[in-house]
């Protein structure tokens, strides 16, 4: 991913809401597989790291990533954005070109 197309993914997510928190359990198996039917819905999302998680939001955000084979677009505080391309070309997010 280009840092334009990262760019572009950034200020999609700015008026998002997240639709995921992870609390003090962390990554359960279940979180993991919710996260992965978002992504194949929407391609874009916003999970909260909520303050009782002791973990990095950095790295919860790389194990998301590769678990469910998406992109980690950005990490702020304890915001982390995750892309991952969609199949339907229907609902597709049409990223810039490098």
């Amino acid at each position: 991913m280009t840092s334009k197309q990262r760019a572009y993914l950034k200020g999609l997510a700015m008026t998002m809401d997240p639709i995921f928190q992870i609390g003090k359990n962390s990554l359960t198996p279940e979180f993991t597989k919710a996260v992965q039917e978002a992504l194949d819905a929407r391609e874009l999302i916003k999970v909260s790291v909520l303050q009782n998680c002791l973990d990095d939001p950095r790295e919860l955000a790389d194990m998301v990533a590769e678990r469910t084979r998406a992109q980690v677009v950005q990490v702020i505080g304890k915001k982390i954005i995750l892309y991952k391309e969609g199949k339907d070309d229907k609902k597709k997010i049409v990223l810039p070109k490098a």
